[in-house]
């Protein structure tokens, strides 16, 4: 009896580490993408604009968290006639306008991820719960996040990193590319992050 009982718990005893390595493999796994920034708001036009947004392996929007309305909506002062803000002025966000194929989006689809922007300096914090557009969530595999910036005309920034729905939490590496240098606005948004969770 007490061979079968010191069998038993030999047994048990060696199973633990392997119930709780599964266990720890799936806790590992995240179930969000935080992307965070620092942004200072700046004088006058033609800046203060940015758009986040997740592409998959192939370079399709698989979901944009943000844009600034004025990108997406424009300002009517006046007599003036509506006009989208990418519209009047090309140099907003160009990078999303394209790979977003923001002509083709009904205004409808466009108000689902726009909003104002800050009138304050601040961090701002957008999260990414791995859905697309419609709120399916998405196959596992690779992605990349993007966060663009309109710094002024046509100086912008674009931090991206690539990281997959598979990794375990963590920070993902993020780079950046500057199309044109501009010192007076170049703190617009500062201190990218983009964290899995």
């Amino acid at each position: 009896m007490k061979k079968i009982l010191t069998a038993i718990i030999v047994t048990v005893l060696l199973a633990i580490p392997s119930v709780a390595l599964n266990m720890g493999d799936k806790a590992a796994k995240p179930s969000s993408l935080e992307v965070s920034f620092n942004y200072q708001r700046q004088a006058g036009p033609g800046s203060n604009q940015y758009a986040v947004w997740i592409e998959n392996e192939k370079g399709e929007v698989v979901k944009t968290l943000f844009v600034t309305s004025f990108t997406t909506k424009g300002r009517v002062r006046g007599n003036e006639q509506p006009m989208r803000g990418y519209i009047k002025r090309p140099a907003c966000v160009p990078t999303w306008v394209k790979t977003s194929k923001a002509n083709d989006l009904s205004d409808q689809q466009l108000d689902a991820f726009t909003g104002a922007t800050p009138q304050a300096s601040g961090t701002q914090t957008f999260t990414w719960d791995f859905t697309d557009q419609e709120g399916k969530t998405v196959q596992r595999g690779t992605y990349k996040v993007l966060v663009e910036a309109t710094l002024f005309n046509a100086s912008t920034i674009i931090y991206s990193g690539t990281f997959s729905t598979q990794d375990k939490p963590g920070i993902v590496s993020l780079t950046s590319q500057l199309t044109e240098p501009d010192e007076k606005h170049k703190d617009m948004v500062t201190d990218v992050k983009a964290v899995l969770k």
